[in-house]
């Protein structure tokens, strides 16, 4: 296969974009938003629920690298919603 034709087909493939139909979006305020940036933001407010409980519920004082079971369960959070609002 020449230099040129492999080039082009990785071309192809690198600006195929995210999916057949479009990037997942929605109309918001007569503007496309994307639907991950959403999901992120959900995500987020899930970091900071589960932070709220796990001060409710005293876990902050025994609960090891805070940070990082919070940041994980809004990425879960997050994935989560993706998964039921996009997932085929």
């Amino acid at each position: 296969m020449p230099k040129a034709t492999l080039l082009i087909f990785i071309t192809s493939i690198a600006l195929s974009g995210c999916s057949r139909h479009s990037a997942p979006s929605f109309v918001l305020f007569g503007a496309f938003f994307p639907a991950g940036m959403l999901c992120a933001l959900i995500g987020i407010f899930g970091a900071f629920a589960a932070r709220g409980i796990f001060v409710a519920t005293g876990l902050n004082s025994v609960l090891p690298y805070q940070l990082f079971v919070c940041s994980s369960a809004g990425l879960s959070v997050a994935t989560l919603s993706w998964l039921i609002w996009f997932g085929e």
